[in-house]
């Protein structure tokens, strides 16, 4: 599948995955503050963002999906960033193609199976009457009867495009509801990937624990674990300054 992303910066290639319901677009104000040092690839994975659509939506694909978004591009090689869902198709990509990832940094994930805990939000999601709406705060109006969070209201409503007969999700909804439990898989692989790793958990998350640590191990050897403070689970969004920080002392 061709994926669609943006291409910014100059320097050794970093290719950053956003998560679950997210886009390319989530990581811009990062991009903005790395891209003096690394050309940057903003992917939106499949089902998500301005990416194809698809029935079929699981790791393996997704690993595939960036494999083919390497070799078009020419990368033999690439420093790989994924957050939430997208740190588990990073995992899975740098498992299957270790000569393909020079580092690896995993945000606020682990490897570990995660039970489904979005149905708040996807019953919202799915309530929206598209066809309806006049504007995205009545949308948000709609949203808050099922998620009280206005800021992951407003992340989400980043997903709500416009085309010529009116609202659409930019997201494959009803894929990604019928197959949800696709996105806490946990990884499955008789391999390790030996090169350098860095897992970025917020401190105020409970996605990377203690606990998680021999798992980790297991898959990456090389692995380090820093928790950055004052942070959740959109630890980008949250503590922007303190991760941009991370990013750079670990590949530079």
């Amino acid at each position: 599948m061709k994926l669609n992303f943006k291409k910014v910066g100059s320097g050794p290639p970093l290719v950053i995955l956003h998560g679950l319901f997210g886009s390319a677009d989530n990581w811009f104000s990062i991009a903005r503050e790395l891209q003096e040092s690394f050309t940057l690839y903003l992917v939106d994975q499949r089902n998500h963002g301005d990416s194809p659509q698809s029935d079929e939506w699981n790791y393996q694909v997704m690993a595939e999906d960036l494999l083919e978004l390497l070799d078009d591009e020419g990368l033999s090689s690439v420093y790989l960033m994924g957050h939430s869902m997208g740190g588990k198709t990073a995992m899975n990509f740098a498992l299957e193609y270790p000569d393909r990832v020079a580092k690896l940094i995993v945000a606020d994930i682990a490897p570990r199976y995660y039970p489904v805990h979005h149905q708040s939000i996807l019953k919202g999601l799915n309530s929206l009457p598209l066809g309806e709406l006049q504007s995205r705060k009545e949308a948000d109006e709609k949203l808050a009867e099922f998620i009280p969070e206005a800021g992951i209201r407003q992340f989400l409503l980043k997903s709500l495009g416009r085309d010529e007969s009116g609202f659409v999700w930019k997201i494959n909804l009803p894929v990604i509801t019928k197959n949800i439990e696709e996105v806490g898989q946990a990884l499955e692989s008789e391999e390790k990937f030996e090169g350098k790793t860095l897992f970025l958990a917020g401190a105020k998350s409970d996605y990377v624990t203690d606990a998680d640590c021999e798992d980790i191990y297991s898959f990456f050897p090389n692995y380090q674990l820093i928790k950055v403070p004052n942070a959740g689970h959109w630890l980008h969004a949250e503590q922007p300054t303190a991760v941009i920080r991370e990013i750079k002392n670990f590949l530079n």
